[in-house]
């Protein structure tokens, strides 16, 4: 059951698919169309999940799951994870990988895998101010809190002295 991704409680569990690239605006036509169709039909053991979505930055694909209603179940996440490396194939986009960090340079995003973000840390190219997303809060409420914060703030200043 697919509800706007706004009026979903805080504590909706989420799940965020950072993209090694921005997407077009036709891109993000077509993939806003398919996101409701999967979302529009996806089931936890035949129950309907409540969930929507949102698109970031035209890169970042957020899906939230109200968990009120029905819990995600291995067999749904596994589907969800099926339709993500579907858009990969689709759009020859990289959504799963983990090891890839993603900062604001001024207004744009920049997109390094982990090992480059490392040494930008250590020559000084990136700071603990440097605006991160936190890809790994795991619900509504730290998705508006602690996903977009200075890098001091997140995981990332592990990395910064």
């Amino acid at each position: 059951m697919l509800v706007n991704f706004n009026t979903l409680p805080e504590e909706s569990r989420i799940w965020i698919y950072q993209a090694n690239r921005s997407f077009t605006e036709q891109e993000l036509e077509e993939i806003k169309l398919k996101l409701d169709i999967f979302i529009e039909n996806w089931t936890a053991h035949g129950s309907d999940l409540k969930a929507g979505y949102t698109i970031k930055y035209k890169r970042f694909i957020v899906i939230a799951l109200d968990q009120k209603l029905n819990q995600a179940t291995g067999c749904s996440i596994d589907a969800s994870v099926g339709f993500i490396q579907q858009l990969e194939k689709d759009y020859k986009v990289d959504l799963l990988d983990k090891m890839n960090v993603s900062y604001k340079q001024g207004e744009f995003i920049a997109y390094k895998p982990l090992t480059d973000f490392r040494k930008m840390a250590k020559e000084k190219a990136v700071s603990k101010k440097t605006i991160v997303f936190n890809n790994l809060v795991t619900n509504i409420s730290e998705f508006n809190e602690n996903w977009e914060v200075p890098a001091s703030e997140s995981w990332h200043s592990r990395f910064l002295n």
